[in-house]
């Protein structure tokens, strides 16, 4: 259902998902603790953002004196230019503003400023924010925005779902600072997973077990109201370049023979050795916590693995699926086997060639479906899988 919601979200241009205030305030305590003076002296820019109902706004200001940031930076799409279209909530604070105009506050985004202590009671917070219409759209893409990114030292932001990898090279092109959000399947395409094999890029400090929690506008998708807001919950992970002490932890790992004894997992207790794949010359570890701590081959393990990644313990060599398995290739192809079902042996009409990018293991195993050739041989394939191998 996860990937179904994305998958909704990416057809429809459903981008507003709107993050909350505890998240990010947990999230940037992490790097803080590795390093209390990570925003001082810097200029943050907010981009895709709604700077009146952003918490992302309101935390970078509320916190700016204590972060010690030079300048805060905001910027949001004109309600005109979203593909998703929402009832415009204008709020007093803009209506009331001198600089309020009708038309732009349909066709144009806005910026909001944070650098002084405009009211004069001492303190710098979301009282002092200045804005304005930008002169276009908002897009992050524009010659307007860009030049903000230029500006910026750090990039912070929940950015569009179905403009996630055009957002991640526009960041990463800029050669800044980031903390930004992506679901989890992020991590696997092609353009995006050479950041964490060549450890440029990692999982933020929030673990990605459960997904996150998001205020939602649309209406018709909601999981559950909270205090009268709509909320929904979607995959999601942190994604950043800022340092954090959680990545440098080492996984506590128990031996092949404990974990083959006392494994708390059924497809790995009592098996008598770990499935080595048919096309990779490493062995299948269905589960992070399954690594065995004293072998030193390669292994295969879930994409989930890059939120317990320490680059000190583990090197990653590469991934199954969509051209990301340069650095480790496979050793065989399957396009003489057909799929068939394992409910009823029956053949699908679909080619084994769906599993020549999969890390394939032999044996029908317990999977939906499994492949065959004329000879009878028979293999299925697993999930996304990394390739890592423990460092001596």
């Amino acid at each position: 259902m996860a990937n179904e919601t994305l998958a909704k979200a990416k057809e429809a241009k459903n981008d507003e998902f709107y993050t909350q205030y505890y998240d990010i305030e947990r999230e940037v305590e992490a790097y803080l603790e590795y390093n209390p003076d990570v925003f001082r002296g810097k200029t943050v820019l907010l981009p895709c953002d709604d700077p009146e109902w952003s918490n992302f706004t309101l935390y970078f200001a509320q916190n700016f004196e204590s972060l010690g940031l030079k300048k805060l930076i905001s910027t949001s799409y004109a309600p005109d230019s979203k593909k998703y279209k929402y009832p415009i909530q204008l709020t007093l604070f803009e209506t009331s503003a001198p600089q309020y105009d009708a038309v732009k506050a349909k066709t144009n985004g806005k910026i909001f400023v944070l650098t002084r202590d405009k009211t004069g009671d001492g303190h710098i917070d979301h009282d002092d924010l200045e804005w304005d219409y930008l002169e276009g759209d908002g897009d992050f893409r524009s010659e307007e925005v860009t030049k903000l990114r230029d500006e910026a030292d750090i990039i912070v932001t929940n950015p569009p779902f179905s403009l996630f990898k055009e957002f991640f090279a526009w960041i990463m092109e800029s050669g800044k600072q980031f903390i930004m959000i992506g679901n989890k399947n992020c991590v696997t395409v092609k353009e995006i997973f050479p950041y964490f094999k060549d450890n440029k890029i990692w999982s933020g400090r929030k673990e990605w077990a459960g997904g996150m929690w998001f205020r939602t506008m649309n209406k018709d998708d909601v999981d559950k109201v909270v205090n009268g807001v709509n909320m929904k919950n979607v995959p999601s992970i942190w994604l950043t370049n800022l340092d954090h002490g959680r990545r440098h932890e080492p996984l506590q790992l128990m031996t092949m023979d404990d974990n083959l004894k006392y494994s708390k997992h059924k497809n790995i207790r009592g098996k008598k050795t770990y499935d080595h794949y048919d096309n990779y010359d490493a062995i299948e570890v269905p589960h992070t916590d399954a690594i065995p701590l004293d072998y030193n081959g390669v292994m295969g393990v879930p994409i989930s693995f890059l939120d317990k990644y320490c680059p000190e313990q583990f090197e990653i060599l590469g991934l199954t699926q969509f051209g990301c398995h340069d650095g480790f290739p496979d050793s065989r192809k399957y396009n003489d086997y057909k799929e068939y079902r394992t409910v009823d042996n029956k053949e699908t009409g679909a080619s084994g060639t769906k599993t020549n990018e999969n890390a394939v293991i032999v044996g029908k195993g317990e999977k939906k479906t499994y492949y065959m050739n004329a000879e009878g041989r028979i293999v299925h394939s697993e999930y996304k899988r990394l390739f890592i191998r423990k460092k001596q």
